[in-house]
């Protein structure tokens, strides 16, 4: 037994050892596969019935090179961390987000004069707004990777609110968690998923959005009870000590910043908004997608564009601080056009965080030397999380490598063979929870899993939409605990909490979450619902 918790890179250097010993215990198979063109997109499905044996790949000396190959296979992450935790550093040194902070912990307080939010609590109302809409972005376009540039602003304003880094991750990323979970228009999970299994894309909407809501009641429940212990007694937190990195950064007095407007803030504002204009007038018109049915085209870049001018000229009218705030704010405005309109994803998102850095050193005065200085300081704060994500990569090369994946999935399926309805969509659901802890990507693993799951549905009766959905649910909810998640292991590492700890935080939610879908399951089975 361990005299003290192993450090999170011990945790996960131990999952790599056991996924090693698996290549030498589970024969080795594979699938068959085909290229198929789903959602606009060539995707690599396995061809039913085409499990075949082959020799296993023993992984002994691989997991030393799995630190590598885990860089190589989540640069991607890792580079969107490095770039963002230097972007943030720069804003930070500005103090424009204690500044930020400090202005919204007061208009809190004057809400508590009104004796109904009193009664109901400002906090729970605005925590529960901000999960809203990290949730909303969770079912209709999938927000994960995007939730990491989030933390950083989120978890200090938990903080200063009373609060944890751990609350302050739940309402940005399990909130999003809740909402993948419960995806009602999300194309990466549900679109394939439907696409695959040859269903009409996000039918079954109806009872989709009832699982959401009662999924978001739960959760949502969950995390605002935990939030209201630490607020009472802060030493409950089980991130106490770690959050003292956090109280340092947090615990600075606002009265002795200098509120000013320096020539280098108008200088920043020209090139920004110049930029902007041209922008605007290469792509007047902007097609906002909500899943695949619903579109809606309109000048969304001006017209933000035009806001981003206002909002800056009169947040300068106080000083470059609330500028600097301006442009975070407007920097998440054009993530979400960008995403739901262009299909950004991780690098045009960094790249857009990169420029909010730039432009907010260049407003605030700092030399391009204090600029790259506070970068590289903001790299070296954050570098500690994109180690893990490489090495939580890893795991997924060693079982991949070792030929034992299509192995573990088609041994799963064949257990079900002899079950009835409820119990085959009840063994998916499980099955699909357990391939999530394997492969993490919610894209990926519909196409391994879908063409099984979706034929098999046909020869038990069980309608291809409960199939689909039992596929959402296991994938969504041990999305909150996979250690091969690089998401999940990139989000601790910003919020700078252990995975030992964060388990033993949201271990119980995964259980409740787990026995809520089954539940949900059932009607799927039961009764006759709309699309199903």
């Amino acid at each position: 037994m361990f005299k003290k918790v192993p450090h999170t890179y011990v945790i996960i250097f131990f999952i790599l050892i056991i996924a090693a010993l698996t290549t030498w215990i589970v024969p080795g198979g594979e699938y068959d596969r085909q290229v198929v063109t789903v959602e606009g997109a060539q995707r690599s499905i396995i061809v039913e019935g085409s499990f075949h044996q082959v020799k296993n790949q023993p992984q002994t000396w691989q997991i030393f090179a799995a630190l590598f190959k885990g860089f190589e296979k989540q640069s991607g992450i890792i580079v969107f961390i490095l770039m963002i935790g230097g972007a943030f550093w720069i804003m930070n040194k500005s103090r424009a987000i204690d500044v930020g902070i400090f202005a919204f912990l007061n208009f809190t307080k004057k809400l508590e004069h009104n004796k109904f939010l009193k009664f109901v609590g400002v906090n729970n109302i605005i925590l529960t707004l901000i999960m809203l809409v990290f949730s909303i972005f969770g079912a209709i376009f999938g927000m994960s990777e995007e939730t990491i540039a989030f933390i950083i602003i989120l978890v200090p304003l938990a903080i200063s609110m009373g609060y944890d880094s751990i609350t302050g991750v739940a309402i940005v990323f399990v909130a999003a968690g809740l909402g993948f979970a419960g995806a009602v228009l999300n194309p990466f999970t549900i679109g394939i998923a439907q696409g695959l299994s040859d269903l009409p894309l996000f039918s079954g909407f109806e009872y989709r959005i009832v699982c959401w809501l009662i999924i978001n009641i739960v959760g949502i429940s969950y995390i605002l009870r935990y939030a209201s212990k630490v607020k009472r007694n802060p030493k409950k937190s089980v991130v106490y000590e770690d959050d003292n990195y956090w109280r340092k950064r947090t615990d600075v007095d606002v009265e002795e910043v200098k509120y000013f407007v320096p020539k280098s803030a108008w200088l920043s504002f020209i090139l920004v908004a110049g930029s902007l204009i041209v922008f605007s007038i290469y792509n007047i018109e902007s097609t906002i997608k909500i899943g695949e049915k619903l579109s809606y085209t309109f000048p969304a870049i001006p017209i933000a564009t035009g806001l981003f001018i206002v909002f800056s000229l009169l947040g300068m009218r106080k000083s470059v601080h609330f500028y600097i705030l301006t442009l975070l704010m407007f920097t998440i405005v054009f993530l979400i056009i960008g995403v739901m309109g262009y299909g950004w994803y991780v690098m045009e998102i960094a790249t857009l965080f990169f420029a909010m850095g730039l432009a907010a050193g260049i407003a605030f005065g700092f030399s391009a030397n204090d600029i790259v200085k506070h970068f590289l300081d903001g790299v070296k704060d954050i570098l500690s999380a994109a180690l893990i994500v490489g090495l939580a990569g890893g795991i997924i090369i060693i079982l991949q490598d070792g030929k034992v994946i299509d192995s573990i999935l088609y041994n799963l399926a064949d257990s079900m063979k002899e079950m009835g309805k409820l119990a085959s969509v009840t063994m998916m659901y499980l099955i699909q929870n357990v391939i999530n802890i394997i492969i993490p990507s919610g894209s990926a693993k519909a196409a391994l899993t879908m063409p099984i799951m979706a034929p098999f549905s046909d020869v038990i009766g069980v309608s291809r939409q409960a199939t689909v959905m039992a596929y959402q649910f296991g994938d969504g909810f041990t999305n909150l605990i996979t250690p091969t998640s690089g998401v999940l292991i990139g989000v601790l590492g910003v919020a700078k909490i252990p995975y030992e700890k964060w388990f033993k935080w949201v271990w119980p939610l995964i259980t409740i979450m787990i026995i809520l879908g089954f539940l949900l399951l059932i009607p799927t089975v039961t009764m006759e619902l709309n699309g199903f």
